[in-house]
Formats: structure tokens, sequence, C-alpha cells
């Protein structure tokens, strides 16, 4: 389903670092979520990128994090300090700190059977995926840096992924250059030229 693109949600961005004092208490979460989770789904469709037809990255950002964890701690009705601070452990490190992207990459297929099948020939293709800023070299992700997320026989459906950018680059993009990406495994080759919007998006994350 596609949502419409609102003014409110293309800058809705908090720009605080993510502590357990900025976080909604469940309570405060539960009476706010329905309009936040709603800005939160345009907001993310913004910062997400198909490639080919099969793969998809979403962008992450102090925004993204921020609705994650009022999510996780609303299911498991965390309220406690501890628990609220394991979870900014986790998802904290996926906030870009200002010269990078990172994305979360989801291997998509409808069909389970396909979906099985494709994971055992991407094996590695989180390695092979690639963002190239107009006039500079392709930047291969750097992947799954929590843990493995293959095995000797398959890949994951999810990943996680960052992509260090220069200096130069970041400049470049905040000039107006374009923006490609890409993917150029031996099972799967796809690029894609990011749209302007997505493109302004993630320029915020160069700070």
């Amino acid at each position: 389903m596609d949502y419409p693109i609102k003014e409110d949600a293309m800058t809705m961005t908090t720009t605080k670092r993510i502590t357990p004092d900025s976080l909604m208490s469940l309570e405060s979460y539960a009476k706010a979520r329905k309009e936040f989770r709603a800005n939160a789904i345009v907001y993310k469709r913004l910062r997400t990128v198909h490639i080919g037809d099969h793969v998809t990255l979403l962008f992450e950002d102090e925004m993204t994090i921020r609705y994650q964890i009022q999510e996780v701690l609303r299911v498991e009705k965390t309220f406690e300090e501890a628990g609220i601070q394991d979870e900014l452990d986790a998802y904290t490190p996926l906030v870009p700190d200002g010269r990078n992207f990172k994305a979360t990459m989801l291997i998509e297929y409808v069909d389970e059977a396909e979906r099985r099948i494709a994971l055992t020939k991407l094996k590695g293709i989180e390695d092979r995926t690639w963002v190239q800023v107009e006039g500079s070299g392709r930047v291969y992700a750097i992947a799954d840096e929590d843990l493995k997320r293959e095995n000797e026989t398959k890949t994951s459906a999810v990943h996680f992924l960052r992509f260090e950018l220069t200096e130069e680059m970041a400049a470049a993009l905040k000039y107006g250059v374009s923006l490609s990406m890409g993917v150029d495994h031996a099972q799967y080759a796809a690029a894609v030229e990011v749209n302007n919007l997505t493109r302004t998006a993630l320029i915020k994350d160069l700070t």
C-alpha cells in the first residue's frame, strides 16, 4: 500500500541522541502511537531503495531507530531501566554517525520455497552491495558487524550494512551530484539511481 508523502513526515527527525530519558513511557507511547506510527511509515518510505525485484535497503537514522525501539519496548512491555538500556545498546549502533549510511537489507521473495532456494544461491550478496556517488568509485558495504548472518549453505534474508563515505563524496552529494546503488553478485545484478526525495533524505545523514 502506498502512503502519501506529507511534509511533516519528511521533516520529522528529532535530531536528538536516543537516550532513556528521550524515549516515551509505555503509557505515553500508547497514546501517541497511532500518529507516530503513521508518520514513521511514510518517513521510512522516503528512506527505502529497491534494487531489482528482490533486494530492498531501508536506510536507518535516529528517527527510524527511535521508532523501532519504541515498538520493541511496547511489544515486550519493557519499562525497567536495564531492559530499556539493553534495547538502546542493540539498536543505536544502527544510527549513522555523520560520515556513513547504515541500512537494513531485506532479501524478499513472496514464495517461501523460492526464497529458500534463492538464499542458497545468494551467499555473500551483502558484501557485493554498493553505493556510488557520481564521479567517485563504488563503496561496498561492510556487513553484519553485530554477528554473522550466513552459514556454509545459505545467506540470511536480513542483513545490516554500513557504507563509509569520504569527505569528498559527502561534499559532492551536498553539492548536487547523483547517487546510485546496486548489487553485483554473480547470481543477482541490479542497479538504480536514487530518486531526488530519497537522495535529499539521505544527505541529512552526512552531518
